[in-house]
Parts: C-alpha cells; sequence; structure tokens
C-alpha cells in the first residue's frame, strides 16, 4: 500500500526535473524550531533550509510583514523607487559602515554581481586589464556558470565544459600560493570566513590578514561571500566582524537568511567599490520588490532586538562543548568537532566508509534533520532561536547512536 510520501515522491518523479538527490523525507508544515512530515512525525530542525529559517518556522511577525506589505504593493521593477527597498538598504549598509546595496534573487547572484563589480570596477575605475577572480580551494559560491568556476570544488563543474575564463583557484591556508596567484592580473578576490559547503572549514586568522595584505598590495578587491556565514550566524552580525582589524572588505554578499525563507540575495560594497557600477552595467527585474524588502527589514530588526548574534554565540559555544564531548567519548568514531557561532560541524571518521550515512540515518529516524557532508560531516545550521533543550536532546541522541554502532561492532 502506498503512502502519502509515496505518492507525493511519484508526482515529483514525473513533474520536477531531477537535480536532487532528495532525503526520503516530505514536510507539510512547521512552528519554531519543529517541521512535521505527511504523516505528522516531529522533527527537530537543526538545518533551517540550508541556514534560511534562521527565525525559525512559522513566524508571526514575518508573516504579517508579508501580507500588510503584499496588500499595499508587490512588484514595480527597478525602473522606479519604493520605500521599503531603500529603508532595507539603509539597514543593511548600516551594518558594513556605509556603501552601497544591490538587491538580487539569490546567493549565486549576489556572488555573479560581485565578480562582475570587481571586473569592472578594474577595467573603468582603475583603468587597468585586470579580470581574475582569485578563490580558495573548498569553496562554494553558487551555481551559475561564472559561480561555479569561481567555485573550488570539481564536482560541481562536472559537464559544463568550456566554464569561463579569469577564475584562478588556490589551495585554502596556503599563503605562498595565495601571493603568487593575487597579482596585476587580480580584480577581485573572493573568500568565505567559514566554508559552508564545504564542510564548515574556518579560515585561520593568519590566512585572513595574508588575504587581506594581498588585497591592499594587487588594488583587487577584498571580497567576503557572506552568503550562509551573515546575519548572525557565526556570532557576530557579519562573520568577517570576527577579524574587524585585520580585514575591511571592499564587498560583501548574503543571501539565505535575507528574507526569512523568500528568495533574495544583496551585495553590499564601499562607496569606491561600487563606482565600478552605473547605470545599464547590471540589473535584475525581481531585486528588492517592496514585499521581501519590507520582510527582510522585519528580519532585521528582530535580529537587533532579540541579540541573535549574541545568542548563537552562546548557543554556539554550548554546542562545541557538548560535541567536544562526544568526540571524547567516541574517539575511533568522531574526528573532529568544529565550528563559528551556529555554523557546526561534526567530522566522523573514515575508518567505515557506511558510517556517515548509518549515523545521518539514525539521527533522522530520532527526528533530527542535519545535512551529511562529504559522506562524513554532520553539517548543523540551526534555526537562531534554536533552545538548548534541542542541542541537548540532539548531543544525547547522537551519542546513544555511536554508543550502538559500537556495541554492534564489537
Amino acid at each position: 500500500m502506498s503512502t502519502a510520501y509515496d505518492d507525493l515522491k511519484a508526482r515529483d518523479q514525473r513533474a520536477v526535473m531531477n537535480t536532487y538527490g532528495r532525503y526520503p523525507l516530505a514536510f507539510a508544515s512547521g512552528k519554531g524550531c519543529r517541521l512535521y512530515d505527511l504523516d505528522g512525525k516531529e522533527y527537530v530542525d537543526l538545518l533551517a533550509g540550508i541556514a534560511v529559517s534562521t527565525l525559525g518556522h512559522g513566524n508571526e511577525e514575518l508573516a504579517e510583514a508579508m501580507a500588510e506589505q503584499a496588500r499595499i504593493l508587490t512588484h514595480v521593477s527597478n525602473l522606479y523607487l519604493t520605500e521599503p527597498m531603500v529603508e532595507l538598504a539603509e539597514r543593511l549598509t548600516a551594518t558594513f559602515g556605509g556603501g552601497k546595496a544591490f538587491f538580487c534573487n539569490s546567493g549565486a547572484e549576489a556572488n555573479e554581481a560581485a565578480i562582475k563589480l570587481a571586473r569592472r570596477h578594474a577595467q573603468r575605475v582603475r583603468n587597468t586589464d585586470a579580470c581574475e577572480i582569485v578563490t580558495l580551494s573548498g569553496s562554494f559560491h553558487g551555481r551559475t556558470l561564472a559561480t561555479l568556476t569561481a567555485t573550488g570544488q570539481e564536482h560541481v563543474k562536472d559537464g559544463f565544459d568550456p566554464l569561463p575564463e579569469g577564475f584562478v583557484t588556490v589551495p585554502l591556508g596556503d599563503v605562498a600560493a595565495l601571493e603568487a596567484a593575487v597579482g596585476p592580473k587580480t580584480a577581485g578576490v573572493l573568500i568565505e570566513i567559514v566554508q559552508g559547503e564545504g564542510g564548515v572549514n574556518p579560515l585561520s586568522r593568519d590566512y585572513v590578514a595574508a588575504v587581506a595584505r594581498v588585497c591592499k598590495e594587487s588594488g583587487a578587491l577584498c571580497m567576503v561571500d557572506e552568503v550562509q556565514t551573515g546575519l548572525c550566524r557565526t556570532g557576530k552580525f557579519w562573520a568577517f566582524e570576527h577579524f574587524a582589524d585585520i580585514l575591511s572588505p571592499d564587498v560583501v554578499t548574503t543571501a539565505k537568511p535575507l528574507a526569512g525563507g523568500l528568495p533574495m540575495g544583496a551585495m553590499l560594497a564601499t562607496d569606491e567599490a561600487a563606482r565600478g557600477f552605473q547605470p545599464g552595467s547590471h540589473a535584475t527585474t525581481f531585486g528588492g520588490g517592496p514585499v521581501l524588502a519590507a520582510v527582510a527589514c522585519k528580519v532585521l530588526e528582530i535580529m537587533e532586538r532579540d541579540q541573535l548574534a549574541q545568542r548563537a554565540a552562546r548557543m554556539g559555544a554550548t554546542a562545541l562543548e557538548l560535541f567536544r564531548g562526544i568526540k571524547d567519548s567516541h574517539p575511533g568514531r568522531v574526528a573532529d568537532v568544529r565550528g563559528l557561532g551556529l555554523m557546526l560541524a561534526i567530522e566522523l571518521t573514515d575508518d567505515d566508509p557506511e558510517l556517515g550515512k548509518n549515523v545521518f540515518d539514525a539521527l533522522t529516524q530520532a527526528g533530527f534533520l542535519t545535512n551529511l557532508a562529504k559522506g562524513r560531516i554532520l553539517r548543523l545550521l540551526p534555526p537562531l532561536v534554536i533552545e538548548e533543550s534541542d542541542l541537548k536532546a540532539f548531543a544525547e541522541a547522537l551519542d546513544g547512536i555511536l554508543s550502538e554502532i559500537k556495541a554492534n561492532n564489537s
């Protein structure tokens, strides 16, 4: 007998393009840090739609802001001004120390805009022929042709040759390779302070300092991809603020949590960097639309009011302490625990190639939603409103699963 999930999956396979390796779940509703599948089973959401639903599901304040603006004005295009878009630009640029904002629909589009800005700034403002964008191995910047070329992971590029020219990827953490790659041909250096899709890999202070130095020496724009790390995720509003004394980006990109689950991205640039664009240089039909901008303004208001950056720092410290206890208890199963704020990873050992999948499946069955990266890295990006009790319950479940696996293998 087919289930509601089976029926929905069959419909999906008939009508939706086969681009996702989906987990075997379908959700009907959510509230706060809980999701409910088609049968009503409850799950603790420790992924937040990949760092998107940072205020939890079914947030009444966001729903009201969305509905109120939809009744007033939904769309007029960027040929005209609207109050919500300008207010959002003011709020965002204030967190960046000033500058200008460009609004779009996704993180990939925000990074695409950054790449275009870097090249045009080099050629029209600096009056050079610089065009290269330098990125890091393990990085992830999007799925457009330019942003997947910028991405430092080969598997995302399979089957899309010929890829655009003008991109150089250097090994993460190798200062000498960075110094060799950045020079007169470099328009910009694009980094993530913590690589998310790469397995939650934080950059070291020395490496961040090296990025800042080579950008200054070469004149290349220093660009920070904050699509996953931005808006309070790492315990600061922006992840680059952890290095505010040594790093001052020219460009910052953001997206995932910006409009509380609605598709919105933004590129922020200093006034100097923003000189690279002029009317007609770049555009998008839907970017900064009134409904999304109104919701994003409410997101920023709540984040500031409820001090969610500080909360992420506290909860992240609690989580790391819990997870390190598990590592100590299971040295043959847990290889590493790392993260910043509520951007966390538990890396399992590679001794058993099935360990990652078995642990992930058991956690899902126990009602905890995570992400499995590279086959053995449990990635956690919970809503910023997650409770300590949920983190403790997850840790207890993981500890129990690892103990059971050990007992079965002994």
